[in-house]
């Protein structure tokens, strides 16, 4: 007997997401299921520290006031909600929705998931959690919760799982179970998939991306899909839109979880009508033996001032505040031990404004110490008041410094890590590791299409012909490019090489930049390795989860094709 495809929806890409997007999901048309990714690692370094403050925290706590405008919604409606809010402490958002429920008298059955919490292991760290798969979301709802919190789990997880629990698919249904990791990868950052931070929204009316809707899967028994929205809803769902986020914070061909590792290079995408993109094709391998364990630490304390440089002269003016200040903090008790400057040259000649005649010089040091980065700081600058360059002030004045975080992956054996499903009625069920197992190893590079043939060429920006998207993992960043053509196609593959892309993209110079392709997509994925040093919350560069890396990489001009422009 064929069984109906599961109607799965997003409301939340991260923590602090459009707070009205679970009612617009709930209202805006039918669903089985609404999921909800409240964590990064950016979020699970704050949520430990609001932990610290409060050890009955720890948890997504803007789900709960989402719940309260629309638990009753979603019972009415019968659609079940699984969210990763719960953070470091599922148990306890657990029990806060149950709470919820009771205040309103809506009768639901919360479960949660836990396991993933390994903090105890890893004393140095303020938290260390494990990335669990779907089984222990999909035991809670075979045994009939309404509502699955859980802690860190993989983003695909939330839709696994589900999955898993409507299909009964068994465990190695590879190749099912990789296209809904798709689908869910597809689904996890909310309006990504469907017009948001997109390469080419200048393609398309600006009204209809005012206020994007979120998205959906229609996801069916044999592991296909159709990413799609509601009806009515803002922005849009083309194979670009859905080829940008298949391309976000990944990096080779295998993708790899708990669940099953889904080969990218094996996903086809198809516009089956408007606002309608069909997944298909995909294919799965036995997951690797190991998991993922994001730890999270204080690194230390850090500070930055701004130093605005207007007009003539931008260099020696950069020059004379930056030997002052290196002196002043020589002379200094202690001098941070991380000290970087940055050169913004914002400035422009003959400029119409003050603004747009001044440069930026940054300034960002780091240190153990609070003191070392606050007050050795903000008095070496505050003291140059009137003895540095004309025209010298700053953008604000430096504070006493605030704590920074470091973020480390290391992996260990699947079986070390109790995985549960804790049911609403409070019994307890051990989620088996996975027992059929493949190491990771890189795919390999498929073969090349024939290079264009040679024709007049102009020079012009990449991004008039490709589309890109970029992350963060870690201190790592990636790079999406994709094209829309076989022509361009054949030119991409051929000319943007990893040494090509080192020399548009030059903080990657003296790093290491790996190159994968993914034909199907007609898309390249580069991973530069360390340009964002400890992760996001050291905030070690500029853009410091490198958001916009791949729209400057757009930016940077290449002789291209005639017949392409």
């Amino acid at each position: 007997m064929t069984v109906a495809p599961l109607r799965i929806g997003n409301a939340s890409g991260f923590y602090g997401d459009r707070f009205d997007a679970m009612r617009e999901m709930l209202t805006g048309g039918p669903l089985d299921v609404l999921t909800g990714d409240y964590l990064a690692e950016l979020t699970m370094l704050i949520l430990g520290r609001d932990r610290l403050k409060n050890p009955s925290g720890g948890y997504a706590r803007t789900f709960l006031g989402q719940l309260e405008e629309c638990l009753g919604l979603a019972h009415e409606r019968g659609v079940r909600i699984v969210a990763n809010a719960g953070g470091l402490n599922p148990a306890g958002l657990a029990d806060a929705v149950r709470q919820l429920a009771d205040r309103l008298g809506i009768p639901v059955r919360v479960a949660h998931v836990e396991g993933d919490d390994l903090t105890a292991g890893h004393p140095r760290s303020l938290a260390a959690h494990a990335y669990l798969g779907g089984a222990g979301i999909a035991a809670c709802l075979r045994e009939g919760a309404d509502i699955v919190v859980t802690g860190r789990v993989t983003d695909a997880a939330l839709v696994t799982g589900p999955a898993v629990a409507h299909f009964g698919w068994a465990p190695d249904a590879y190749d099912r179970l990789a296209g809904a990791v798709v689908a869910g990868h597809v689904l996890e950052c909310g309006t990504q998939a469907t017009g948001g931070n997109y390469a080419f929204f200048t393609d398309h009316d600006p009204a209809r991306l005012r206020h994007p809707g979120f998205p959906l899967a229609e996801l069916h028994e044999d592991g296909t899909s159709v990413i799609t929205k509601h009806d009515g809803t803002g922005g849009l769902v083309d194979i670009g839109t859905v080829t940008a986020q298949l391309l976000y914070e990944t990096s080779g061909a295998r993708y790899a979880g708990p669940d099953v590792t889904a080969r990218l290079d094996s996903v086809r995408l198809t516009q089956e009508a408007p606002d309608r993109v069909r997944i298909s094709g995909v294919r799965g391998e036995a997951p690797p033996p190991t998991l993922k364990v994001g730890l999270n630490r204080l690194g230390g304390y850090r500070n930055e001032v701004a130093f605005v440089l207007t007009g003539l002269d931008i260099e020696a003016k950069a020059a004379l505040v930056r030997d002052q200040m290196e002196a002043a903090l020589d002379a200094a008790k202690s001098r941070p031990t991380e000290v970087r400057w940055d050169l913004a040259r914002t400035d422009h000649p003959d400029a119409p404004t003050e603004e747009t005649a001044s440069a930026l010089l940054r300034l960002v040091v780091r240190d153990p110490d609070q003191d070392a980065v606050g007050r050795t700081l903000s008095g070496a600058a505050i003291e140059l008041a009137l003895a540095s360059y004309p025209g010298f002030h700053v953008i604000a004045p430096p504070g006493k410094g605030s704590p920074y975080g470091v973020f480390e992956d290391v992996y260990v054996p699947q079986g070390a890590v109790e995985h549960v499903a804790v049911l609403h009625d409070g019994r307890r069920v051990p989620v088996a590791p996975a027992t059929d197992t493949l190491v990771l190893e890189p795919a390999l590079e498929p073969a090349l299409p024939e290079p264009l043939p040679p024709g007049p060429t102009r020079r012009a920006p990449l991004g008039v012909v490709a589309g890109a998207r970029s992350g963060d993992k870690g201190g790592n960043a990636n790079v999406g490019v994709w094209v829309r053509s076989d022509d361009a196609w054949r030119w991409l593959v051929h000319q943007l090489t990893d040494d090509r892309f080192q020399n548009l993209i030059t903080e990657s110079r003296h790093l290491k930049v790996v190159r994968h392709t993914l034909p199907n997509l007609r898309a390249l994925n580069f991973v530069v390795e360390g340009i964002l040093g400890e992760g996001v919350a050291a905030q070690h560069r500029f853009d410091p989860q490198a958001k916009a890396l791949g729209e400057w990489l757009r930016s940077r001009h290449l002789d291209i094709p005639e017949a392409l422009l």
